[in-house]
């Protein structure tokens, strides 16, 4: 299949990095996002996220002709969908941004086009997409009801990338192709082959899916088991963080990090659409989602009890003038990503109990929406030093480290991520 042009659908963590990959490679590439700013600034050969080595990519792919931003897509070779997939109130999967992206590049197709899912998603959605696709033209042929035959091809390719080294993952990493067909999955092969140094290994579009879903889960469940330690060992008068290390040097054990909570939009959101298509089988993958959203709870208590510890030794002090420094929002180190943040929604949190907040989060230059209220100041390391009365590491970031000599020294710590252990 000769791929001249390519439409991505969605320009955010994911896609943005996919369409310079491909853009590098002298593919005319066209992405596509809702968000005109996000538009303008790409056109303008910058980029609206934070990702090493990614604005470098962008700038000469656009420089140079090969990438360029609009609100709707035009006809092209392939289409790349890797729009979010966040979950409804029950946690509930939301696939709109899925259907809405499918049912826009539809009007622009044509016999012999390539639609790939890259955005992690329930199983089936694949097979949702070739139905959103036929009822939106019944002119064209498609996988699910003509196989081989069809006009189209439509496959899914579930990103597996870290952010902060996704343009090297992007082209290093293994990649699952699931095809609806195995026609689809060779066409789908043959694309990313332009740009994947790693294997592009073939099944079929459920199983992709439920790959995907599965890594996550993994992790998931591992982090929860870490997690749940540190309650036990908070409980027991155990120092997690040594027992572990201890634990760890079992030649067959390796037992994650303790921390705030699990965050972003994989490890949160992906198991939720394996207990949601099997809510009876899927138990410890339910009950690790619990143990890790119910975390941020866990650290919040500790600050109350903190606050309230300090209210009682001083009995004239007034609760908002108390200070509390939150240090890192984000929802992993290095990062600016808030999104599922269990340190953005714990720093919520302890605004609620009345005291000032300053937050330290050195890879964002203003605090989010989410965060603006009267009692939260975004803050530098040497105001917390000087002035905090309590002090929650919430996040590994690499500054932090940096100054752990001089963390390990304030009054009022709390450090749920080990930072200070060593």
């Amino acid at each position: 299949m000769g791929v001249e042009r390519i439409v991505v659908m969605g320009l955010g963590y994911v896609g943005l990095p996919t369409a310079a990959v491909f853009a590098s490679r002298r593919i005319q590439v066209l992405g596509v996002d809702v968000n005109q700013k996000a538009v303008d600034t790409i056109n303008q050969g910058r980029i609206h996220i934070v990702e090493p080595s990614l604005d470098i990519v962008v700038r000469a792919a656009v420089t140079e002709g090969y990438l360029k931003a609009a609100m709707a897509p035009t006809e092209a070779d392939a289409f790349l969908i890797a729009v979010p997939t966040p979950f409804k109130d029950g946690n509930v999967p939301d696939l709109s941004y899925v259907e809405n992206a499918t049912r826009a590049l539809a009007k622009v197709l044509r016999p012999g086009n390539l639609v790939v899912l890259e955005s992690t998603s329930p199983v089936g959605t694949t097979e949702s997409m070739c139905e959103w696709l036929t009822e939106e033209r019944p002119d064209l042929t498609f996988p699910h009801t003509e196989g081989e035959n069809s006009d189209i091809r439509v496959a899914h390719c579930p990103e597996r990338v870290l952010p902060g080294q996704v343009i090297r993952e992007l082209v290093e990493n293994d990649r699952v192709i699931g095809g609806i067909t195995p026609a689809c999955a060779e066409a789908s092969v043959a694309l990313y082959k332009q740009v994947v140094q790693g294997q592009c290994i073939v099944t079929n579009a459920r199983t992709a899916e439920m790959a995907k879903l599965t890594e996550n889960s993994f992790r998931d469940v591992n982090i929860a088991f870490a997690n749940e330690l540190s309650l036990i060992c908070d409980k027991l008068d155990i120092n997690v963080w040594e027992m572990i290390e201890l634990a760890n040097r079992h030649p067959r054990v390796n037992i994650l990090q303790p921390g705030a909570g699990v965050g972003g939009h994989c490890i949160a959101v992906d198991p939720w659409f394996i207990v949601d298509s099997a809510p009876e089988q899927a138990r410890i993958i339910r009950a690790a989602r619990e143990i890790n959203d119910n975390k941020p709870d866990w650290v919040l208590s500790r600050v109350r009890q903190s606050i309230e510890a300090l209210e009682k030794a001083k009995p004239g002090v007034q609760r908002r003038d108390i200070k509390v420094a939150c240090l890192g929002v984000a929802f992993k180190p290095d990062i600016d990503d808030l999104r599922e943040s269990p340190a953005l929604n714990i720093t919520l949190g302890i605004a609620g109990l009345g005291c000032q907040v300053l937050v330290v989060e050195p890879n964002v230059s203003e605090l989010p929406p989410a965060l603006q209220a009267p009692n939260i100041q975004q803050a530098t390391m040497l105001q917390v030093l000087q002035t905090a009365d309590i002090t929650c590491i919430l996040v590994r970031h690499a500054s932090f480290i940096e100054v752990r000599s001089l963390l390990q020294e304030v009054k009022g710590l709390i450090d749920v991520v080990g930072l200070t252990h060593h």
